[in-house]
């Protein structure tokens, strides 16, 4: 018996020995070959297994959700945003306003009717305010009034020209509002895609990294790796989840804030972004595109209007100090009257000027005000194109910049992936600690986020460019 038992010891040891020796070669092979290896332990195949879910959960999420184009989120949020309706709404009502004063041009017809009554014959009034008839008879008149101007020496009209300037300069700012939002939508669109492609690289991350533990926490149960190696390596999958969490977070605020530009109150959780391809990078200098910009822009274009509406509205105060002729007619019936010998009906027609003389200086300072506010209305203007001169040159170096740290940061990722195959090489064949290995692929993540904000960023700039240059429409 004694044997017996010692020889099913022994045989038991042998079997332990023999699952050592491959686990341990599973995982020598899989640094060499680089395929994933899960080892036996239980808790780190759960472990391992639970990642590998929930980041397939989120890859098939956003496989799933409805595609979206650039064009398409412009198109809904040019459609559904309130502040294009606002926009819109202020420019018809300023058309309304020039019509008001283009009015003036118009015959005016108005209906006249008047019925009374007097407590005795031949009434008058004492006390009257102004140098009117006194007079009252007992009557019933119905008739009509009309009046129309011949010319006030230009006033009506100046008023009329700066009104619709003004409307026109409205047009420009309701334009202005839908650049604006197209920017804003580029800036959400291209965000949520640079957050995206972050949320891939952190994922993948988490990924290596765990695969990596369980890797280096298999040899070191075969004391081929030190627990220390295992501890760092156990921090590097708590930093790539913080990483993917962050990244997830920062995902659904650009969600958030695409969808909120697209003026959705109830927006999707997900969106499948389309690529955009990358634009080229642009061979006209700075001045072509700030030529552009000061012929085309909105805003330069909305206050050149604001300016030549101050310049009319002064010309207008300056002809209120010439008469006004009008035209004027008169006409009706009147069916019940006190004497009736009188006629029952009435007409008369006429001609009336108009000319103040002297009102104390107010014609005078209205008009130095409408001139003030048209010197102030220039300054404004001239301002207005010296920044965008400046936006413009801004937002071209930057746009060059970014296209230039694309090709940077290609390199960059280039070399970081070298840097990282010789560190695992050197890792593998026990030629360096894992500190070496653990920056050299903490120094690839980091190129890889690089190249992918690198690529948004560029997208962001030239759509700046575009804005700053008026040809984002």
């Amino acid at each position: 018996m004694p044997s017996k038992s010692k020889e099913k010891r022994q045989r038991t040891g042998a079997l332990q020995d023999a699952s050592r020796v491959s686990t341990s070669r599973s995982a020598w092979r899989s640094f060499w070959t680089g395929l994933p290896f899960v080892p036996c332990a239980p808790h780190l195949t759960h472990l391992t297994y639970l990642t590998y879910l929930t980041l397939s959960a989120a890859t098939a999420l956003s496989q799933t959700a409805a595609p979206l184009t650039l064009q398409e989120a412009r198109e809904t949020a040019l459609h559904n945003h309130p502040k294009i309706t606002q926009a819109d709404l202020r420019a018809l009502a300023s058309r309304q306003a020039a019509k008001q004063v283009q009015a003036g041009f118009f015959p005016n017809v108005s209906l006249n009717a008047v019925a009374v009554g007097t407590a005795d014959l031949n009434t008058r009034l004492g006390a009257v305010a102004s140098l009117s008839n006194p007079s009252i008879f007992e009557r019933n008149a119905e008739g009509l009034l009309i009046s129309q101007l011949i010319t006030d020496f230009g006033h009506t009209s100046q008023l009329t020209s700066s009104a619709k300037l003004r409307a026109r300069a409205q047009t420009d700012n309701a334009q202005a509002a839908r650049e604006q939002l197209l920017l804003a939508v580029d800036g959400a669109f291209f965000g949520a895609e640079q957050a995206q492609a972050v949320t891939r690289v952190a994922q993948k991350t988490v990924s290596t990294r765990q695969t990596f533990l369980d890797q280096v926490t298999a040899l070191a149960s075969n004391q081929l790796r030190s627990e220390l190696d295992v501890s760092f390596a156990r921090v590097n999958v708590e930093e790539a989840r913080l990483l993917l969490s962050k990244a997830q977070n920062d995902l659904q605020a650009s969600f958030a804030q695409l969808a909120n530009l697209m003026g959705l109150s109830t927006p999707p959780t997900n969106y499948n972004l389309a690529e955009v391809s990358l634009r080229p990078q642009s061979t006209n200098d700075a001045g072509e595109f700030i030529g552009l910009a000061l012929r085309t822009r909105p805003e330069v274009l909305s206050l050149r209007h604001e300016r030549d509406a101050a310049i009319q509205y002064a010309r207008a105060q300056h002809s209120a100090r010439y008469p006004s002729i009008s035209a004027l007619a008169a006409g009706g019936l009147i069916p019940i009257r006190q004497e009736p010998q009188l006629p029952d009906k009435y007409a008369a027609a006429g001609v009336s000027m108009t000319m103040p003389l002297f009102a104390g200086g107010y014609y005078t300072a209205r008009q130095r005000e409408a001139e003030l506010q048209a010197d102030a209305a220039s300054e404004t203007l001239r301002e207005l194109e010296l920044n965008v001169v400046r936006d413009v040159r801004v937002a071209w170096l930057n746009a060059q910049n970014a296209f230039d740290r694309l090709r940077i940061t290609s390199q960059l990722l280039e070399n970081a992936r070298q840097s990282f195959n010789l560190a695992q090489i050197r890792y593998k064949n026990g030629l360096s600690s894992i500190v070496e290995f653990n920056q050299a692929e903490l120094n690839l993540v980091s190129a890889e986020i690089n190249q992918a904000n690198t690529q948004y960023e560029y997208q962001i700039q030239r759509s700046i460019l575009d804005f700053q240059s008026g040809a984002l429409r």
